[in-house]
């Protein structure tokens, strides 16, 4: 979501300049690969980068609970796995901030992790303050990118859309590949852009630069009670995922969460040939009607930890719960290309987690299960995420397609298009191009969380 603390305070500013400061250079690194530490849930060793690879991080904001605070903070300090505090391969080299609140942490991480941090500022561009993070000595500085592009204090167009500068910043670390001669994986987190065409631009970049993209949401990876993974070619007609929150920020999940279980499907992923978004009264006359199913909703909420007693059509839209508000139900109604039908429904007050379920051909009870998201302020799927991304960047391979999230982008494009325009059918002939087959593991972490 948007934040809402975004005046930079001068002395904040100037309290913190001095870690601009720090040198840019990469010592020299010890080939010997770094081990993990004893596990300390209060008082953790702090992580050495000899042997580990540098990475730059370009984001939005770097505030407390902010997707950079969370993704790059795995790197920063380790964080728990097989028992032990786990050091990744690669730390962070370079930190690029677009907007510095006045709860801003990247003075402080420079100065306790010794990053090399840059900001856009009225005499420095966007351009200039990439570049700086990105190099040294006119090469390429580090061997992978994180593109965080979320939260901030960023306008609004008309459909309602969040223009964060993903794109923009795309378009700033591959001029610095041109001028470089060198490229290096970049991960972009959750949708790519907020319309399709922008999207499509970036991978177009990827792929003429010929370096490695992986982008998308956290939830297709985290913990699923029961572990669910349906195989390839799965005979799936129906499926439908319940979640809560925001139209653009959290629906962007629960299309995630729907394609990694949809992608499964029969022949693979086939494209969309058009996109429905209702809300209120006619999100329950869709269902009634035989648009959506009740039946999936019900095995769906079967996995809830925390629906909400009563009936869902009173509940949604009436309960306020933390600080989502109260609105009225949404419904996406995703018609794909190989007549397969998908839905994700929205439901504010009736619960607070995703949930999912398919209706199998031949099968008489729904698949279905829970994507489990523990809360902050750790919030651990982070971790399922990061591990994810360290299988990237060791690699050079995506652990899943990275088109998964072209199509995801451009539904939620058309989706709010759809709600702009009061729930008109939006057709999508660009989205039938999208054609992928998943992967054999989709990735996601298996077994109990504490165990991890």
């Amino acid at each position: 979501m948007q934040d809402r603390q975004q005046r930079c305070s001068r002395r904040k500013f100037l309290a913190s300049a001095a870690a601009l400061t720090l040198a840019g250079g990469i010592s020299a690194q010890s080939a010997e690969p770094p081990g993990d530490l004893p596990l300390s849930r209060t008082r953790p060793a702090k992580p050495s980068n000899k042997g580990r690879k540098p990475l730059a991080v370009l984001t939005t904001v770097y505030r407390p609970l902010s997707h950079a605070y969370h993704i790059a903070g795995r790197f920063l300090h380790g964080y728990a796995r097989g028992g032990k505090l786990h050091v990744p391969k690669h730390y962070i080299h370079s930190l690029y901030v677009d907007q510095t609140p006045d709860n801003d942490l990247s003075g402080e991480v420079a100065r306790k992790f010794g990053v090399h941090v840059t900001r856009r500022t009225s005499s420095v561009s966007m351009a200039r303050a990439v570049e700086d993070a990105l190099t040294v000595g006119g090469k390429l500085a580090v061997e992978g990118v994180l593109l965080i592009a979320e939260h901030g204090n960023y306008p609004r167009n008309e459909a309602g859309q969040i223009l964060y500068p993903r794109l923009e910043l795309m378009e700033q670390i591959v001029n610095v590949f041109r001028k470089t001669g060198q490229s290096v994986p970049v991960f972009n987190d959750k949708h790519l852009s907020f319309t399709f065409d922008r999207a499509k631009k970036m991978l177009a970049w990827a792929r003429e630069l010929n370096f490695p993209m992986m982008a998308g949401s956290s939830l297709p990876v985290t913990w699923r009670t029961p572990s669910l993974e349906l195989p390839l070619e799965s005979p799936i007609e129906d499926a439908l995922v319940a979640g809560y929150g925001p139209i653009e920020v959290y629906g962007f999940h629960a299309l995630e969460t729907l394609h990694v279980m949809l992608e499964r499907r029969k022949g693979g992923e086939s494209g969309v040939k058009a996109v429905t978004c209702l809300s209120g009264k006619d999100v329950w006359k869709a269902g009634d009607a035989g648009r959506w199913s009740w039946d999936l909703l019900e095995a769906a909420l079967s996995r809830s930890e925390t629906v909400n007693p009563g009936d869902i059509r009173d509940n949604v839209g009436s309960v306020k719960v933390y600080n989502y508000l109260e609105t009225p139900g949404l419904a996406f109604l995703i018609e794909y290309g190989d007549g397969t039908r998908g839905t994700v429904l929205l439901l504010n007050g009736h619960v607070l987690d995703f949930t999912f379920a398919a209706k199998l051909r031949g099968e008489s009870k729904p698949a279905s299960c829970l994507f489990h998201l523990p809360p902050p302020p750790g919030a651990r799927f982070f971790d399922a995420q990061v591990a994810n991304l360290e299988k990237f960047f060791e690699t050079g391979k995506a652990p899943y397609p990275v088109e998964r999230t072209l199509l995801t982008t451009g539904i939620l494009d058309a989706v709010m298009r759809s709600h702009q325009r009061g729930g008109v059918r939006i057709e999508t002939p660009e989205l039938l191009e999208v054609r992928y087959t998943a992967p054999a593991d989709s990735g996601f972490i298996r077994g109990n969380i504490a165990d991890f």
